[in-house]
């Protein structure tokens, strides 16, 4: 039996971005991607809908952070919360691709943190959490705050300061490299690294913005 063409573009792309996934692993992200597309005929979880964009624009790019997460956290268990997650991106990815790491996606729509219990159900997917409300209003603090194309660097940061722990990072995807954002960060705030990504398939530029509290 032939493999679904889904599949083998996936499994191109994770030898691309060096990434070795179990089967089981490669099951979960395609369920994930049917996951969206059938919750996105009902509701409008993300604008890109046909399969095999969704496989690039979604998957592997969410994909292509987990190399640079696994090297920042150096074999921790960790704690992350993905901010304005709204279909679980990159967060799902990250809890399928590193089951040690405890994942709560947080969305202020609350069809998003529903769909992110959803596929924790279905996938069982016991490090994945969906929070309805509204990142300044968490109490609970996390190794690394992430977000993907979520708002602009200095309300990233200010919104999610009080959810980020002690010595934690922020890890803010983003397309080509920031630079206004950048200029305007408030003094509290030291990016120590940017990340250049390179997506499978995928044309466009992205990067990793790494911040984290500067030590006065």
């Amino acid at each position: 039996m032939s493999a679904h063409p889904q599949e083998v573009a996936l499994q191109a792309g994770l030898v691309a971005l060096g990434l070795a996934l179990d089967e089981q692993q490669v099951a979960q992200l395609l369920a994930y991607l049917d996951w969206i597309a059938k919750w996105n005929r009902v509701y409008n979880l993300t604008a890109v809908r046909e399969p095999a964009e969704m496989l690039t624009h979604h998957l592997l790019d969410s994909l292509a952070v987990i190399a640079p997460l696994n090297r920042q956290r150096a074999g921790r268990g960790i704690r992350l919360l993905d901010v304005g997650s709204g279909a679980g991106l990159p967060g799902v990815v990250i809890a399928i691709c590193c089951p040690d790491v405890v994942v709560h996606c947080v969305d202020t729509v609350a069809k998003k943190a529903a769909f992110i219990q959803q596929v924790a159900a279905a996938l069982q997917l016991k490090n994945l959490k969906g929070v309805h409300a509204r990142v300044e209003n968490l109490t609970d603090t996390y190794d690394v705050v992430s977000s993907r194309a979520f708002a602009s660097l200095v309300d990233f940061t200010n919104w999610s300061r009080q959810a980020l722990a002690e010595g934690g990072v922020w890890m803010a995807m983003k397309g080509k490299h920031p630079a206004d954002e950048l200029a305007v960060l408030p003094a509290g705030v030291e990016v120590f690294h940017v990340e250049q990504l390179v997506v499978p398939g995928l044309e466009a530029e992205r990067c990793i913005v790494w911040m984290r509290v500067s030590v006065v």
